[in-house]
């Protein structure tokens, strides 16, 4: 940390986790340790490679100011990840209620006869932080056992028994699910195939049915038919025994087919 009259500076050092072809950023705060307005402005080596934002501001009295420098996506990494790179943080006092907007290059300008206080940073490259392991190292209280490797390579016995086991319990549900997949299947077959049956049953019904009632209509035919012709030949009977004459007598030649009642006239 920087400990000038007007600003504390941390850190003092831009640390960047290197990766090619990616950004990195790290922050500066800045803590304005007087009653005063403090103006800051920040310069680089290399304006090209980095952004700073905001590179110039107003830090209040008694306040602090966070400051983000972003590296651009890198295409090769540095011999020895060794980095010449480096910053120069400028701060002044100035008059109570300026703004941003107010600061100008010539607040900075030390032969205009400004007090201006300077903070150079150095960049350093570290290695990146490696991701979490996603099983932890050794067993943790509350952790379930697991197996650990020997140094010549071999797996010990509680690693193959939880492996076995896990394969087991696999295994049993794999047996369960396809069980219950043909148990479905037969279910399906069975419902389908009576479904086929009540259909082909109800087709046979409706061909009876239809038959059914052509029949009737025939016979119901025949039966008048046959009543009508039988009630004929009774009548005719009762005609000729009432007036004495058979049915040859009537067919005769010579006969008439009407006749009278006896009686004169």
């Amino acid at each position: 940390m920087s400990t000038g009259e007007l600003l504390d500076i941390e850190p003092l050092e831009l640390k960047f986790p290197f990766e090619l072809k990616k950004q990195i950023s790290c922050s500066l705060q800045l803590s304005n340790k007087t009653d005063s307005y403090v103006a800051f402005k920040v310069k680089t080596t290399n304006p090209k490679k980095y952004c700073v934002r905001p590179n110039t501001g107003i830090v209040l009295p008694r306040s602090t100011c966070d400051v983000i420098v972003t590296m651009q996506a890198q295409k090769e990494a540095p011999a020895d990840m060794q980095c010449k790179d480096k910053f120069l943080l400028q701060s002044v006092k100035v008059n109570d209620g300026t703004t941003a907007k107010d600061i100008t290059a010539e607040m900075f300008n030390k032969e205009s006869g400004n007090v201006v206080e300077e903070c150079k940073l150095r960049v350093v490259y570290v290695a990146p932080p490696q991701p979490p392991s996603p099983v932890p190292e050794g067993s943790e209280e509350g952790s379930s056992p697991r197996g650990s490797v020997s140094d010549n390579g071999n797996i010990n016995g509680s690693e193959v028994a939880s492996v076995t086991r896990s394969y087991d319990e696999l295994q049993d549900k794999s047996v369960e699910a396809r069980a219950l997949i043909k148990k479905l299947t037969e279910e399906k077959n069975n419902a389908l195939q009576q479904s086929n049956k009540l259909r082909q049953e109800l087709e046979l019904l409706r061909r009876e049915g239809s038959k059914s009632q052509g029949g009737i209509s025939f016979m119901i035919v025949v039966i008048i038919g046959f009543a009508r012709h039988h009630l004929g030949v009774l009548h005719e009977e009762d005609i000729m025994r009432s007036t004495g004459l058979n049915s040859h007598n009537i067919f005769s030649p010579g006969v008439p087919l009407c006749f009278r009642s006896s009686g004169k006239g």
